[in-house]
């Protein structure tokens, strides 16, 4: 199987760079992963496309403010990014310029010093290891300095920064947003719940890794890169006992799609807990959980179209792409949405 297999072409003005006025007002194509039919509706629509006793579970990670613009010692400008929480005030993170980020280098962030970074070591792929210092709270001090690391095909300024969070987000420690999410509103989640849905909640913190392309033609010897993710007992309990009823599992999100895959054994059953998950899934894959997935449209020859497509079949996921082409969708983080599941 090969990445390029995975690739489509999307015209630069479909990129979407602002949030739609209104969260659920995006548009939704619908396919039916059985058949490749699709329909065009919009995203306050998807209670349509629920049944009661299904289960919907939603990421409710929260974005950090993890992008930090600071002086090295020297003088210089340096930019860093917060990738991952190594524990003890010590991050993996992105860095730049890379090349004067050696490891003994300290950054000052904020006018007053009040926080500092030291790196400690190059990590595997070229981040750095960085070890922070601070008074108090370091959410805290990342609210008062950091900005939020929007992904690098959006090029315009976010007025409020609260359109690049859900409005379920908890649990900060994303370094970018659970995209399928945004469209919701807690009006649209009352809705669904009052039809007879259970909404419930996992965790994984997104990072960076998400927008990194596939770098090898092979699917296979792509390396997946590793993001912290928890099942509550509640989630697991109601997962379970959906599935026992015979109702579906919708999973909002790859995110979400990837930890209940991660947490279900071969029994079908979830489990809770925490860890760490590098699941890859592509064509071939096998879905243990979920049965339908609210989801948003993908970069081009990325692990996420693989997953797509693993749930609804290449051919019809780059037709449903083709189409929303045709019919001017907007694409990726702030863009139009996708239902796939059996919608006969």
């Amino acid at each position: 199987m090969k990445t390029s297999d995975f690739m489509y072409d999307l015209p630069e003005r479909l990129i979407a760079q602002t949030p739609l006025p209104r969260r659920d007002g995006s548009r939704m194509l619908v396919l039916d992963k059985s058949t490749g039919q699709t329909g065009h509706r919009h995203f306050y629509d998807l209670p349509e496309y629920l049944r009661a006793g299904d289960c919907l579970v939603l990421n409710d990670s929260r974005v950090i403010p993890a992008r930090l613009i600071g002086v090295r010692a020297t003088g210089g400008a340096a930019e860093v990014v917060l990738l991952r929480d190594l524990g003890e005030g010590r991050w993996e993170c992105l860095t730049r310029p890379g090349r004067k980020m050696r490891p003994g280098t300290t950054v000052t962030f904020g006018g007053d010093g009040e926080l500092t970074g030291t790196v400690e070591a190059v990590a595997e792929g070229g981040n750095r290891v960085i070890r922070f210092e601070y008074e108090g709270i370091f959410l805290e001090v990342l609210e008062r300095l950091g900005r939020m690391p929007l992904p690098p095909y959006i090029k315009t300024q976010l007025d409020d920064p609260e359109r690049y969070q859900t409005v379920y987000s908890v649990h900060p420690g994303s370094a970018a947003a659970p995209t399928a999410g945004l469209h919701f509103t807690q009006e649209l989640l009352q809705r669904i719940r009052d039809m007879g849905v259970q909404v419930c909640f996992v965790t994984l913190h997104v990072g960076l890794g998400t927008f990194r392309p596939v770098q090898v033609e092979d699917v296979e010897s792509h390396e997946m890169h590793s993001e912290f993710c928890t099942v509550p007992p509640e989630t697991a309990d109601a997962v379970n006992a959906a599935k026992a009823a015979g109702n579906r599992i919708v999973a909002v999100g790859t995110t979400s799609c990837r930890t209940l895959e991660s947490f279900t054994g071969d029994d079908g059953v979830l489990r809770t807990g925490s860890g760490w998950t590098d699941i890859f899934i592509y064509p071939g894959y096998k879905f243990k959980c979920i049965d339908a997935l609210v989801t948003n449209f993908h970069l081009p020859g990325s692990t996420l179209v693989m997953l797509v497509s693993a749930l609804a079949g290449r051919e019809n996921i780059l037709n449903a792409y083709a189409e929303a082409i045709r019919e001017e969708y907007r694409f990726f983080s702030f863009g139009d949405a996708m239902f796939i599941g059996d919608t006969m």
